[in-house]
């Protein structure tokens, strides 16, 4: 008893020639069916090409059209010159002029040896598959599909809605009962011949031939009725991406090929010469036959849906730009939001970088131009300190930045100040790490030159917008991980919030801060506060700060770094 193959062909026919070739060679005979489409000139180059062969048939020609009875009628009629020409012949397999074998044919033959009676054919309930693309699952058995999907597509769509309000449903024939699976199967000759020589063919016939893709459910449904042994699976290799089309694959898919342990794979790239060169080679059986194991990549090409449905966090680019549906609307990586550390302390920006090891950049968000760590101009990723350039998508600006530093962790100080656009995107960035002391805008106004009425009115303004601020980042929709601290907080205990401050920004070097940065002069700026308070002005994020913490922290004395010893 041998193996027949019976190939559909339609493009790419001098790689269908050489596949069949391979078979013939290794002793299974092939039936060709060659598209009615594919013009005589080229079918002519194909039976010389393979006219030496004389295990080599071709079947009756007809138009295929995907999605419609064509394909099922070329499968038959291939099916039956297979039966009818060879006798010998006890297992068929269905493939494509794409398709490549991946093992040798010995081991094939071999595992259907030992699997004389089993039908190999994916057959699923038609109710419980979650495959199907574009909202057609019982309604292909139920509906009417007369005109093309893919050459009369608004026809279609709009017949398939006419129907389903006018509630036209065709009837089942009875005794069968809707599967679907992949179209390639191999089938033994006593299944495939009661299928073909069903009684009720004519009648099955009739109703599948206006079942939307019944190449996908004709055989997979009637096999049902005679097979004495199924096995629910295909031994191609067949992979589909989220719309529903075919993966190709390429020359550097040889690796994942061989560990599918398939025996086919189907659709291959037509000029992968690499995978025709290796796999079509002559190579003795192995002694051990594995069984056939596709589920082993099917973690890679989960992945490979997932990345391609949401992209990379924190990648924007034109080609895949993360949607918030998706879970992609985040930074790569985490970073620090510092808000008014350095109102508080002198070169706090330097301290920080010194004392944890990472880059802190100044107000990113300045209103005249971006303050990068080291006072550069142009940053990693070609990032200008332009402001200009900056607002006109705070978001990207932001994102490439930490898409560009991967690997070190990035701080930035953040202010009533800067520009506010990027805020509602900080508060919702679960790798942000906000750290913020409210009320400390107020001390480079206490410092400022400036006339005390315009003083007032920028107090108001930026305490406004920094109570906004908190509001973000304590509302529901809030993912960013967020400390607060009242002026009044910070200032009674600074040590205690820097190494925390510290701590998390480099969680694995398990420094202690022993030195902090010199904290600038608050000297008088209890006085400055009740000023304001005297023009009308109510201070509300400043926490309980008396007159005395006003001053300066407690134990320390103003304008002197303090040491932990």
């Amino acid at each position: 008893m041998t193996l027949g193959i019976v190939m559909l062909c339609h493009t790419a026919l001098d790689r269908a020639a050489q596949v069949a070739r391979h078979w013939a060679v290794a002793g299974c005979p092939v039936v060709l069916h060659v598209d009615a489409k594919v013009p005589a000139a080229e079918f002519g180059q194909l039976q010389t090409a393979l006219a030496d062969l004389t295990k080599i048939r071709f079947s009756r020609r007809f138009a295929c059209e995907w999605g419609t009875w064509s394909l099922v009628e070329a499968s038959q009629i291939a099916a039956t010159a297979m039966l009818s020409e060879f006798p010998e012949v006890r297992h068929v397999y269905l493939t494509s002029g794409s398709c490549l074998p991946l093992r040798p044919v010995a081991e094939l033959r071999a595992y259907l040896d030992s699997h004389p009676r089993t039908d190999f054919i994916e057959s699923v309930m038609a109710g419980d598959v979650g495959w199907t693309v574009g909202g057609l699952d019982l309604e292909r058995f139920t509906l009417r599909f007369p005109f093309s999907w893919r050459r009369q597509r608004k026809l279609f769509d709009a017949y398939v809605t006419v129907q389903r309000k006018l509630g036209i449903r065709r009837r089942i024939p009875a005794g069968i009962t809707p599967h679907l699976g992949s179209q390639w199967w191999c089938l033994t000759r006593q299944s495939l011949s009661a299928v073909l020589e069903s009684p009720d063919r004519a009648k099955y016939d009739d109703y599948f031939k206006r079942v939307w893709i019944p190449d996908e459910s004709y055989f997979q449904t009637l096999i049902r009725l005679v097979s004495a042994k199924l096995e629910s699976r295909s031994l191609t290799l067949a992979k589909f991406d989220v719309q529903g089309r075919p993966h190709i694959f390429y020359d550097d898919h040889r690796q994942l090929l061989r560990r599918s342990e398939c025996f086919v794979a189907r659709k291959i790239w037509p000029h992968a010469e690499g995978l025709y060169d290796s796999f079509l080679a002559q190579t003795p059986p192995r002694d051990v036959q594995p069984d056939p194991n596709p589920t082993g990549i099917d973690r890679l090409f989960s992945a490979a849906k997932d990345r391609r449905l949401a992209g990379r966090t924190g990648l924007y680019m034109q080609s895949r730009f993360p949607h918030a549906s998706h879970g992609g609307d985040t930074c790569a990586a985490p970073y620090s939001v510092l808000a008014g550390f350095s109102a508080l302390f002198e070169n706090f920006a330097d301290w920080l970088s010194r004392t944890s090891a990472t880059k802190v950049h100044g107000h990113l968000f300045a209103p005249d131009r971006v303050e990068f760590a080291g006072n550069e101009t142009v940053y990693a990723g070609g990032l200008s300190d332009n402001a200009r350039h900056r607002d006109y998508n705070p978001r990207s600006f932001l994102t490439s930045l930490i898409w560009n530093t991967r690997g070190e962790h990035q701080s930035f100080q953040f202010a009533p100040a800067d520009a506010q656009p990027i805020a509602s995107f900080i508060a919702q960035d679960p790798n942000a790490r906000v750290s913020l002391i409210s009320g400390a805008f107020l001390v480079p106004l206490f410092q400022s030159n400036r006339n005390f009425g315009e003083i007032r009115a920028e107090a108001a303004r930026l305490q406004k917008i920094e109570g906004e601020f908190l509001s973000l980042l304590r509302g529901p929709k809030t993912r960013a991980r967020v400390r607060i601290w009242t002026l009044a907080e910070f200032i009674e205990s600074p040590m205690a919030a820097l190494q925390s401050l510290v701590s998390d920004i480099a969680p694995r070097s398990e420094m202690r801060v022993t030195e902090v940065p010199k904290l600038v002069d608050l000297q008088g700026f209890d006085q400055f506060l009740q000023n304001l308070r005297n023009q009308g002005m109510q201070l509300t994020l400043l926490g309980d700060l008396s007159a005395e913490s006003g001053n300066a922290p407690r134990d320390q004395q103003p304008n002197r770094p303090y040491v932990v010893r």
